[in-house]
């Protein structure tokens, strides 16, 4: 299909010559269809282009008990079929095994033996004499013997040396017969006028049974009979089962056509493609399915893929679109690709990645996603059991009573029963799902009791394909941020690999050089654990387990393929922020006296165990990482009862040395916010204040005294209404930033009033005494009377530093002050503080709220119309006044405050206002009275603060004037922050 890309024509790649070559394929005509050849291409070289003609004979012969007694009973007729059709000549006979390679050979030899001196393999004294020479030059005793005989055995077993004297006494014609395995029909040059191929089926290790020849291996094999210099003809003959020999007769006459095998699997190989991004939409979808072999075969044969027959080629294709439509709707609606609204555009999703990365079949990565939340490791134990990789395994009648047996279990080996009704274990096995959830228990064990040949070999099928489907079930529930499946995914896996529960007693089984008899005499000794092997003697461990020396260096020596040592810590930090927690991993190397001889991986996994949630994953090489490594996780409290903190490192291969700490985080007592949203002040409040001048150099002013703070306030201030027009408050241990778009938020008139309405209603009285103390908030707010100018920007103090009023605080009059004040002079707070009673003036200096004796009333009504006289002065605020904010402060001196000239203080009967925002454009209207507060800016470089970086906000606002819009409501903010 990249072939037939507009790009890949176009390319200079489009010009090279390709030759397609093949001795299999009879209906080449199909395949030059597929590959786009032009007929006059194709060519076609049949039998009698061959320079040695070719004889095929197919025998049937009875089948045996089991597949593997059936290749073993064969070898009592490879001597009289060479004798009968070999005629003296060389012959090589095909095993599908090394050792059954050797007992052929060995079984020639016998039957050789019993001719004597008439031995049908050695013409003369002299071959015999070359014999007897080349046979002591072997190092394989077994090899010796039958060289002698004039028989020999090649695989990849032997050493070099052995195979090049098989080789070279096998061109000389001094060995008649070689017993090999198919690996020689590949590779090595060496043609002879008579094949034998012993039995047509090969153990399969994967799925662990004996299964057919690929027709290519047969015809390879084929393919060795004659030698052109030296024959004229060559034979071959195929032992086989009775039934299966119609088929090789087929096959060696060219009657076999090579049909399709994609529909049953277009699934999976679609989605690989889509995975690749080699398909990027439905329409490549399409043309990748009819580029297929599928497609050219489907039309020449259309029973053979369930289509009736005669129907037009135009419904052909409409029929293939309907398959690839049908499979990508299956993919997306499985979440294995995503699919756009339209249909059209495709792209690959986790699931399908990892489907394509671990050769899954799609029912088997449906059955992975559909696993409980909470999976345990039996769960994932049935998971596989229902596998597709492994659904051709089949329940046996004769096996069921030793199944039965094994999951009765009176001794308590396995970890795991077929339960059935009341939970109790099944006494009768049904399905083949139960006979492999069955036969992976007893092989985990380490000491399984079924040894019967045909279910060793399905339970090493078992865990070979079982180990695959766990780390792509490890790698889903990473994905899905899954602890509890994860964790217990990579156990699974790492026990099918080395076949041995984490828990079993023989963990030394997994050193090179232990098998299971001396696993047990160690275990004996008291020898259970790699740290009580690397502490055993060597000698005892000979005299245990009746070896000579230097068996127990050699056993020791195998630690050396272990991990190095690692040791993890989990530890809790204390967190600025609040509500968190911090937590930090640390993992050491630990020193040791020898150096790994191989990569080691681990997966270290930080998870919840209440709500079953990973926090932290990386895969880390152990004899590589930079020690010690630390990592920081940070989580939230937990809000009722405690949070079970678990830190794994999980290594890949070997058992018995993860490592697993715990941590429980119980529950914190946060701070309360108050009414105003506002968190409890963490410290006192800062003892400078700054005036940002136009400049924006800031000028210390009045020093102040830090107030008295009384906890009688807090039930009064409580009862307060909570109003945030602006989000102004912020997390105490987070800088404040400079450009915040949220607090510049105008809110609607409705909105406003009608919170304001519900508040009102309860709100309460404000108790006045002589002994209160001014709040620093009240300081920088003033009003502005007579429209006289105010450049005033005041800086907005942080959460951490806010301080809460008196109950008993009284404001005084502020003429006194704002006397003073127009002077230019330096006051301080204590200078304004007086008794008596005060009003809340409006800008024309009427009175607002009038207190009576030592209370101030307020009302609904008194609220709104101060609300509406002092709204309509506040000019509309822009975006770009967050440029201008700046971070700045002072630390520790005493602070000051500078009011500009004219500027009227008398309305500061209001509690508790915080203002962050003033206006510009008053300077405007001020003219020269405003002058007077200004000084030179050599004065105030003098006077400037050299602190900055402090985490304060400062506030400047840009005139109104270049709008004539104004909104009463952004007053909101200023007027309303002590609600």
């Amino acid at each position: 299909m990249i072939a037939r890309n507009p790009e890949m024509k176009s390319s200079p790649l489009s010009h090279v010559r390709f030759l397609a070559v093949s001795a299999t394929i009879p209906n080449i005509g199909d395949l030059a269809e597929w590959l786009n050849v032009p007929v006059q291409g194709v060519k076609r070289f049949g039998e009698e282009m061959r320079p040695v003609k070719l004889t095929s004979k197919v025998f049937g012969y009875a089948p045996a008990k089991n597949d593997f007694m059936f290749e073993k009973r064969l070898q009592n007729y490879i001597f009289d079929v060479l004798m009968q059709y070999s005629r003296g000549k060389s012959a090589l006979v095909f095993c599908s095994t090394r050792k059954g390679a050797q007992e052929a050979a060995q079984r020639l030899s016998q039957a050789a033996m019993t001719y004597g001196y008439s031995n049908p393999f050695i013409k003369s004294k002299e071959q015999l004499e070359r014999l007897r020479e080349a046979s002591l030059s072997c190092s394989d005793k077994q090899m010796q013997s039958n060289i002698l005989y004039g028989v020999g055995y090649h695989n990849g077993g032997l050493c070099l040396k052995d195979r090049n004297l098989i080789e070279s006494l096998f061109l000389k014609g001094d060995i008649q017969v070689i017993c090999t395995t198919n690996t020689l029909a590949h590779g090595i040059n060496l043609p002879a006028h008579t094949v034998i191929i012993k039995s047509t089926q090969h153990f399969n290790k994967e799925k662990g049974l004996y299964m057919e020849y690929d027709r290519s291996t047969i015809l390879q094999m084929c393919g060795r009979a004659g030698r052109p210099p030296f024959d004229d003809t060559g034979i071959v003959i195929i032992m086989t089962r009775r039934d299966t020999v119609h088929l090789y007769e087929n096959l060696l006459n060219g009657c076999e056509i090579v049909e399709s095998q994609l529909l049953s699997c277009v699934t999976e190989h679609l989605t690989a493609e889509i995975v690749q991004m080699t398909i990027p939409d439905i329409i490549k979808a399409i043309e990748w399915m009819k580029c297929s072999y599928l497609f050219v075969r489907m039309k020449k044969n259309p029973q053979k893929y369930a289509i009736k027959n005669g129907i037009p080629n135009h419904n052909m294709d409409k029929h293939m679109e309907d398959i690839c439509i049908e499979k990508v709707n299956e993919l997306s609606r499985h979440q294995m690709i995503w699919m756009d609204e339209d249909g059209f555009l495709l792209k690959p999703l986790d699931p399908g990645r990892l489907m394509t990365k671990y050769y899954l079949k799609f029912d088997t990565m449906k059955h992975i996603m559909h696993a409980p939340e909470n999976c345990s490791l039996e769960e994932a134990l049935r998971i596989i059991c229902h596998a597709e990789e492994i659904s051709w395994i089949q329940l046996r009648r004769n096996e069921k009573k030793l199944l039965n047996d094994v999951n009765n279990d009176k001794d308590g080996r396995l970890r795991f029963h077929i339960l059935g009704e009341k939970g109790k274990k099944k006494k009768r096995i049904q399905t083949r799902e139960e006979k492999i959830f069955i036969l992976a228990n007893d092989c985990l064990t380490g000491d399984p009791l079924i040894h019967d040949l045909s279910l060793s070999q399905d339970m090493n099928s078992i865990c070979s394909n079982g180990c695959r489907i766990a780390k792509c079930m490890k790698e889903y529930f990473v994905y899905r941020k899954n602890y509890k499946g994860t964790y217990n995914s990579m156990l699974l896996a790492k026990s099918l690999y080395q076949k041995l529960w984490d828990d079993s007693p023989f963990l030394l089984k997994q050193l090179p050089g232990i098998g299971m008899v001396t696993a047990k005499a160690l275990h004996s000794m008291g020898i259970k654990s790699f740290e009580a092997l690397a502490e055993a003697d060597p000698r005892k461990i000979e005299i245990v387990t009746g070896r000579k020396y230097p068996f127990g260096n050699h056993i020791k020596e195998s630690l050396s393929s272990l991990p190095p040592k690692v040791d993890l810590k989990l530890e809790e930090a204390e967190c600025p922020k609040q509500g968190k927690a911090k937590l930090i991993v640390t993992l050491t190397r630990m020193p040791q006296s020898y150096r790994p001889n191989k990569r080691h991986y681990a997966e270290m996994i930080v998870g919840s165990e209440e709500d079953n949630q990973i926090l932290f994953h990386e895969k880390i090489r152990v004899d590589e990482f930079s020690s010690p490594y630390s990592t920081v996780v940070l989580l939230s409290h937990p809000q009722q009862g405690k949070l079970t903190i678990k830190a794994d490192l999980i290594f890949d291969e070997y058992i018995g040395i993860d490592l697993h700490r715990k941590l429980q985080l119980m529950e914190q007592n946060l701070n309360v916010r108050n009414k105003w949203g506002r968190m409890p002040p963490s410290s006192h409040p800062p003892e400078e204040v700054y005036v940002i001048d136009d400049d924006g150099e800031p000028l210390p002013q009045a020093a102040t005294n830090e107030l008295p703070i009384s906890g009688d306030l807090n039930p009064l201030l409580d009862s307060m209404p909570s109003f945030n027009l602006l989000d102004e408050d912020l997390e105490e241990a987070d800088p404040a930033t400079g450009n915040d778009e949220d607090e510049c938020k105008i809110i609607t008139e409705r909105t406003v009033f009608d919170h304001i309405r519900e508040k009102a209603k309860n709100f309460p009285m404000l108790a006045a005494s002589k002994n209160n103390a001014h709040s620093p908030a009240a300081v920088t707010y003033s009003l502005t009377k007579n429209k006289q100018p105010l450049e005033l920007q005041v800086e907005a103090l942080e959460e951490k530093h806010r301080i809460e009023l008196s109950p008993h605080a009284k404001l005084d009059s502020f003429s006194g002050f704002r006397d003073e004040v127009q002077n230019n002079e330096y006051v301080t707070q204590q200078s304004h503080i007086t008794s008596g009673p005060r009003f809340i003036d409006d800008d024309k200096g009427e009175s607002g709220v009038q207190r009576e004796g030592s209370k101030i009333i307020v009302t609904e009504e008194t609220i709104f119309d101060h609300i509406k006289r002092k709204s309509n002065s506040f000019p509309v605020i822009h975006k770009n006044c967050e440029n201008e904010r700046t971070g700045g402060g002072g630390g520790g001196g005493d602070g000051y405050r500078k009011l500009n000239e004219g500027c009227s203080v008398e309305s500061m009967g209001m509690v508790c206002f915080d203002i962050s925002m003033m206006k510009e454009n008053k300077r405007a209207r001020a003219g020269p009275e405003s002058s007077s507060d200004m000084n030179s800016s050599k004065w105030k470089k003098q006077q400037q603060s050299p602190s900055v970086g402090n985490r304060k906000n400062w506030c400047s606002l840009q005139t109104a004037t270049e709008t004539s819009e104004v909104d009463p409501f952004v007053a909101f903010k200023s007027v309303f922050s002590f609600l």
